[in-house]
């Protein structure tokens, strides 16, 4: 049977949790059209983050890889387009790690592109009522990192891999402490990802009625 695998982290820069993990927990051992889904929580650090994705597809050989991630200050689930082999880290990893101006690999492409479907998708979930966008830029912290490890192994292997990264808002009760911050449902987030997977599985013809992108 093919595999999905479905990342989220463990909580980070002070939080107590992170919707991620939370969104992911609710597909442990799901089918999906004939795919059996296999969770993994990753650590937000950079050299170890990567080192267990990289593990993960090793041992579960997916056909299908999302890693989710927090992205506070955004109000839509963001599909990432880009991942770009760049580390300014503002805050430190959970290992007390911070590296500024540093690349992921060296002497290895500058970025690369997903390869999901990022406009069916969008088109998919904002016909579904779930506000989604194109992002052009995932950060330069561990989301990023890890996105650029999924991307980096997929090119340099040549593997039949479907992989992207996921960015959602905070949960309310993260925004709840600070009102200026978006949030969106943890019910809303686990809707959203059943669809961007359907998406993935059996592409449809949804047009974005607009760009709908974050710089």
């Amino acid at each position: 049977m093919k595999t999905i695998l479905l990342t989220g982290f463990e909580p980070f820069g002070g939080e107590q949790i992170n919707p991620s993990w939370e969104a992911v927990k609710r597909f442990n051992a799901i089918k999906v059209d004939g795919y059996t889904i296999v969770i993994a929580q990753l650590s937000c650090t950079f050299m170890q983050a990567g080192n267990e994705l990289e593990q993960l597809i090793e041992q579960y050989q997916p056909s299908i890889v999302l890693n989710i991630g927090q992205a506070a200050g955004r109000n839509t689930i963001s599909i990432e387009k880009v991942a770009i082999n760049w580390i300014d880290a503002r805050i430190p990893d959970n290992n007390g790690n911070q590296p500024v101006d540093a690349t992921i690999i060296s002497g290895v492409p500058d970025g690369y592109f997903s390869n999901l479907p990022l406009k069916g998708i969008m088109g998919r979930l904002n016909a579904s009522g779930i506000p989604c966008s194109i992002s052009y830029t995932a950060g330069t912290f561990v989301c990023n990192y890890v996105f650029y490890r999924l991307m980096h192994k997929i090119n340099r292997e040549n593997l039949a891999i479907t992989g992207g990264f996921i960015h959602i808002p905070l949960l309310p009760n993260q925004a709840v402490n600070n009102l200026t911050q978006p949030s969106m449902s943890l019910e809303t987030v686990v809707q959203g990802i059943n669809l961007i997977l359907q998406e993935i599985i059996q592409p449809s013809e949804y047009v974005p009625t607009s760009s709908g992108t974050i710089c």
